[in-house]
């Protein structure tokens, strides 16, 4: 680290801040990341992302070992509480972005791998041991208290910026005054992860058991690891399940012939989940990113991506501020955008969980009536297996009509260029025109000098195709993949609106 002040201090190195670290280390930031534990938290946690996520950790340059460390998931599967299928939503091949449509992994395995490739990065130091005690902020940055878990050695440091990635219980949230707002949604689950060579010879997707007593969730998250997940009634604890005889009352409809023996508990512990958002995600120079900003139920998948979507929003933000080509007000975009899309997400977690597992003994006839004749509704499958999520609302960043749809505040696919690359290889993390009408020289020249990416695209392809049904002839693509604006059919691409100023190298 140069200079008496650190640019960004990040606290906490779970997933969420190993992401924004490794981001601001791309843009050559000068980055601290402080965690009280040296080692990784040896337990699973998050167990599966989508392709947008999956895209994300292309980003961070992990998307080929990822890749060798997990486990393909083949889609939904409702079942009763006699095992019957009562549903089936297949999830097949790559989706758009180049990325298999949901991974199931192993969140210590995909940690490891986030440290070492952070260690890529001579602008990033990671510090274990490192309790952050206090933060106070003046006008010129944060100070930041810090104590040694080992020897109990203290000392002080300033930041210009601090990124709070320090979990649900965030005491960077206590010390901005920031709360949780619950969004009335608390359910107590056992979670139990097992070990074992054995096969089980189950569907290779996610078995969501429909039982309005006791619902629950299975999937193979590995090789030879599993997931169980339980809602417990009134006054079990997991207490009353470590006892392996009482635990194969559970998960015997899926080990079947497997002896308790042949099967390692890897954890069982309970867990609250719940629905909460912060009210606010940034005060002046501190920020909150991951469970220290949001929480959501477990019913789509989205807990530990949303947390790495926060990353993607804010690290170029925050880079382009602190190389003064970005002006310091759009820092406000970040909670102005990623506010409204994690609430979206969260209600629909609670939607699908409801529509899975609520409505009591009523709920279940319900869905043993309607879920087997899921798949004669035209579309539907594709439509609930479908990985996009929302636009974002709009912002300073996000120049979407007000009284119509169209690409602004949408990914950018990650599509095929034609040549062996895809956008993201070619874009690398700038801002990019992408365009079906050639540039002026004059307009490319200046483009190129800022350190815009043109990408003129061709009939027939992928995203002229994409540009088409958007209504749209340009596209200006910010650094996260998320469109800033766009240009109608006859509208020159000089007069697309740019931010002041734009990043001037990759």
């Amino acid at each position: 680290m140069s200079g008496t002040t650190i640019p960004v201090l990040v606290v906490g190195s779970g997933p969420t801040g190993l992401a924004a670290a490794t981001l601001l280390g791309q843009y050559g930031v000068d980055c601290l990341v402080l965690d009280r534990w040296e080692s990784i938290y040896p337990q699973p946690r998050a167990v599966a992302l989508d392709d947008e996520v999956h895209r994300i950790l292309g980003r961070l340059g992990v998307a080929e070992e990822f890749a060798g460390i997990s486990w393909p998931c083949h889609g939904l599967r409702l079942v009763d509480r006699s095992m019957r299928v009562l549903a089936e939503f297949r999830r097949d091949g790559v989706a758009r972005h180049g990325y298999p449509q949901e991974a199931l992994f192993d969140q210590p395995e995909l940690e490891a791998l986030l440290r070492a490739n952070l260690q890529r990065y001579g602008s990033v130091v990671r510090r274990g041991g490192a309790e952050v005690t206090r933060l106070t902020q003046d006008a010129d940055g944060v100070s930041v208290d810090v104590t040694d878990t080992s020897t109990g050695r203290r000392e002080s440091m300033r930041a210009r910026y601090v990124l709070g990635c320090d979990g649900a219980n965030s005491a960077v949230r206590s010390w901005i005054g920031s709360t949780m707002r619950d969004l009335k949604f608390s359910q107590r689950w056992l979670v139990v992860d097992v070990a074992t060579t054995a096969e089980f010879a189950e569907w290779e997707g996610v078995h969501q058991l429909c039982d309005p007593v006791r619902a629950g969730t299975y999937m193979r998250v590995g090789k030879t690891r599993y997931r169980w997940e339980f809602q417990l009634l009134p006054g079990e604890t997991a207490d009353d399940y470590r006892d392996p005889r009482r635990l194969h009352t559970l998960i015997s409809p899926w080990t079947k012939h497997v002896p308790v023996d042949h099967l390692e508990i890897v954890r069982i512990t309970d867990y609250t989940f719940r629905a909460q958002v912060a009210d606010r995600w940034r005060d002046r120079r501190v920020f909150l990113l991951g469970d220290a900003a949001h929480l959501t139920p477990p019913f789509i998948g989205q807990g530990m991506g949303a947390g790495l979507r926060d990353a993607l929003n804010l690290a170029w933000k925050l880079a382009g501020v602190l190389d003064r080509t970005l002006p310091e007000p759009l820092l406000d975009t970040y909670q102005a955008e990623r506010g409204p899309h994690v609430r979206a997400m969260i209600r629909l977690a609670k939607l699908m969980g409801f529509a899975m597992t609520g409505g009591g003994e009523t709920g279940n006839l319900v869905r043993r009536v309607i879920a087997p004749r899921m798949h004669l509704l035209p579309g539907l499958s594709a439509r609930a297996m479908d990985s996009r999520t929302p636009a974002l609302c709009r912002s300073a960043l996000v120049r979407r009509p007000r009284l119509r749809r169209g690409l602004a505040g949408t990914l950018c696919s990650n599509a095929p260029l034609g040549d062996g690359r895809r956008f993201d290889d070619v874009a690398a993390g700038r801002f990019a025109l992408v365009t079906a009408t050639e540039p002026a020289a004059a307009q490319r020249a200046e483009l190129e000098r800022r350190g815009v990416v043109v990408v003129q695209v061709t009939p027939g392809s992928d995203l002229h195709g994409w540009l088409a049904r958007g209504r749209a002839c340009a596209a200006i693509v910010r650094p996260d993949g998320t469109v800033l604006s766009t240009g109608s059919a006859g509208r020159p691409t000089q007069a697309l609106p740019w931010p002041t100023a734009v990043r001037a190298d990759s």
